[in-house]
């Protein structure tokens, strides 16, 4: 036998993604303590916890109008399953944190969407979660948006632009048939 063929099976680890956004972040910096673009491993039997104060919570957001412990994320497996999942909690008895259309007032929990909008004052946090099978950690990868990500996913729908180049939205004309026009004339 190869050592290859002796090697433990690699698993792979469950990853948080989470893209942050706030209209102030150039001038107030209030990301300046999230770790972007590295991924961080966080043991699943620790809570995941956002907010201000640096001795309970992991990740800072430096903004005085951000609760000590805005939220938290517990990691955890289903009942006679093998699917891992987010649990999201309000910590904040002040500020309501919204997850997609949900409203979740202090200490109000839910199941963490795999791919959802988490909103609490000018904060807005995209989280996507990628599957994995570890059972002992996850990993956490912050990024930091540039464009709103309310705006940005939720952009209306754009009408088509005829080969012409010329969209008809730019020249009304209800109430006119289109006209058939000869080559050759």
């Amino acid at each position: 036998m190869t050592s290859l063929e002796e090697a433990e099976t690699e698993e792979t680890i469950t990853c948080l993604h989470m893209t942050f956004y706030h209209p102030c972040q150039e001038d107030k910096m209030m990301f300046r303590c999230l770790n972007f673009c590295k991924r961080e491993q966080v043991r699943a039997d620790e809570m995941a916890k956002f907010g201000r104060d640096s001795t309970i919570c992991h990740y800072n957001l430096l903004d005085t109008r951000v609760s000590r412990i805005q939220f938290s994320l517990q990691f955890y497996r289903k009942l006679n399953s093998s699917e891992f999942c987010f649990e999201i909690k309000n910590m904040s008895k002040k500020t309501k944190l919204i997850v997609d259309q949900t409203e979740l007032g202090y200490l109000n929990k839910i199941d963490l969407p795999w791919k959802c909008i988490i909103c609490f004052g000018d904060y807005q946090i995209l989280a996507e979660i990628q599957e994995g099978e570890s059972v002992d950690y996850f990993e956490t990868h912050l990024q930091l948006a540039k464009v709103p990500i309310l705006q940005e996913r939720c952009l209306p729908s754009l009408q088509p632009i005829p080969e012409n180049g010329i969209s008809s939205s730019l020249f009304p004309s209800q109430g006119k048939s289109p006209i058939e026009i000869d080559e050759n004339e």
